[in-house]
């Protein structure tokens, strides 16, 4: 009898265990970081030379963002790239929050370039040169490609950040009860507390 309670204290003791283990939260590793960012220099490589077909084709002002914006977009995404992989944990804090932002914005401008040139298409089309209908559908196609892979990176990233702020939030709120059980412990002990 004994040794069956001694079984169920040890199987429940297991069960309560794993429960926690699976809500444990846990920050983004190195190696999740870095897969991030193998992923954005992929599609900044295939984003950046839409925007000089886009400029090309369109002019300078050829979206609300245009390309100098998408290009300041790019300047900010390489320039966190570098400073990630020279610290991957950087990604979890303030500028973590701020990459994904600028991936939302390089999606953004993607679709804001294939919706143009869209446009710009069947305007071409309607006053019958074919030729550069056909060039700009073929960029509005790019830039929709593009804008699809620069979407999925942002969802990873985001996924990633959210990861970082639930782990953020769950060490808070440990710390905060090991404080409490501290004080705790020190009044039942005497201590005063100092104010």
């Amino acid at each position: 009898m004994v040794m069956v309670r001694f079984a169920s204290v040890l199987l429940t003791i297991g069960f309560a265990v794993a429960a926690n283990a699976q809500n444990e939260k846990t920050f983004p590793t190195d190696d999740e970081i870095n897969l991030l960012l193998t992923q954005t220099e992929r599609a900044l490589q295939q984003y950046k030379p839409l925007i000089d077909r886009e400029e090309a084709q369109m002019g300078k002002s050829a979206s609300d963002a245009g390309p100098a914006q998408d290009r300041n977009v790019v300047k900010s995404l390489e320039m966190a790239v570098k400073a990630f992989k020279a610290k991957p944990q950087g990604f979890n804090g303030p500028l973590g929050f701020a990459f994904f932002e600028w991936l939302d914005d390089a999606d953004r401008n993607a679709v804001l370039c294939g919706s143009e040139a869209s446009a710009q298409a069947a305007l071409q089309m309607m006053a019958g040169n074919k030729n550069k209908a056909e060039s700009l559908l073929h960029l509005a196609q790019s830039c929709s490609d593009v804008s699809t892979l620069i979407y999925t990176v942002s969802e990873n990233a985001g996924s990633l950040y959210q990861r970082y702020v639930e782990a953020e939030q769950q060490l808070a709120v440990r710390a905060a009860e090991t404080a409490e059980k501290c004080t705790e412990i020190l009044k039942k002990n005497g201590v005063p507390s100092k104010k």
